[in-house]
């Protein structure tokens, strides 16, 4: 058996004098150049993985930090939502209490679900729900709550309409001498019913339509003597008599505000005042329940009639 290779390592001083001897077998030379290949190919292997685990790890990275932002936007959204769905339901009750007075025939029907409903299994507290699914629900309960508003704008518009008809002030100041209702009679010892009220005034004060309205009839009555009567629309009519003279002339429109007759004493009567009566459908309502204006003539005991 040959004797086996063996690799010595001197290591000289600078001044050349031998200071130490190693000597190596070859095999562990050669094992050591072994394991240096081995882990050169090795590494040749490897480093595209390493490399690409790097990159993929900046990429996680930053899909991170997107996501965190992501995150803070789709709270930031979620509690928007919150906030719209309050403001909807606010605005919802309002509508209930606007539409209220008016009864349920006028208010507009419902057809979409309400704030809370069972829409995609959440509560209107429920934050699991997708966002765009629950700004969709919101978006049509926004677009429900147009169309009710633009219904009550429409409605407001007639119903504005009918209120500017309607004979909401005085007919002349004075005080009411005799009001509506049953009275003691001043042509009898019994009752009577008195079909509108007696405003106290002297002869020749000018009487203002209460509305806007058309003359339907300027003449004599046996009982109100010179007579007037004003047509206001939605079955609403107004009668004037006593009077000493007619300003208008039939047929014509008059606008709230217009001197239509002056005071008197014609017909029955026992001194100077207006008979002032509102009819809805023919028959004779209160007129202090049109009246609208805070002041206005005040009920005396007595008085002509």
């Amino acid at each position: 058996m040959g004797k086996s290779k063996q690799f010595n390592l001197l290591m000289v001083r600078d001044d050349g004098s031998r200071v130490l001897r190693l000597s190596v077998p070859g095999w562990v030379v050669a094992a050591i150049v072994g394991g240096l290949a081995v882990t050169l190919v090795g590494l040749a292997f490897i480093y595209p993985d390493y490399a690409s685990l790097r990159h993929q790890r900046g990429a996680f990275t930053a899909l991170t930090a997107r996501l965190q932002t992501q995150q803070t936007l789709l709270d930031a959204a979620q509690s928007r939502l919150r906030e719209i769905r309050g403001e909807i339901d606010s605005w919802r009750g309002l509508h209930a209490k606007i539409w209220e007075p008016f009864g349920p025939e006028a208010a507009p029907s419902k057809r979409g679900t309400g704030i809370g409903g069972s829409q995609a299994g959440a509560s209107a507290g429920d934050d699991r729900a997708p966002v765009k699914e629950e700004m969709d629900r919101l978006l049509g309960i926004v677009k429900e709550e147009g169309e009710s508003i633009r219904s009550l704008e429409r409605f407001l518009g007639r119903a504005s309409r009918v209120l500017a008809s309607l004979p909401s002030r005085w007919p002349v100041r004075g005080p009411v001498n005799s009001d509506f209702g049953q009275r003691r009679s001043p042509w009898a010892p019994n009752s009577e019913f008195h079909s509108g009220i007696d405003i106290g005034a002297p002869v020749g004060m000018p009487v203002k339509a209460p509305a806007p309205g058309v003359v339907v009839f300027a003449g004599q009555q046996p009982e109100f003597g010179i007579t007037l009567v004003l047509d206001h629309g939605n079955d609403t009519r107004s009668l004037y008599g006593h009077l000493s003279k007619i300003t208008v002339a039939m047929d014509q429109q008059v606008r709230r505000g217009d001197t239509v007759a002056l005071t008197g004493n014609t017909g029955r009567s026992s001194g100077p005042h207006l008979h002032y009566e509102i009819q809805v459908k023919g028959q004779p309502v209160n007129p202090h329940s049109y009246i609208w204006e805070e002041s206005g003539p005040v009920i005396a005991r007595s008085g002509p009639r």
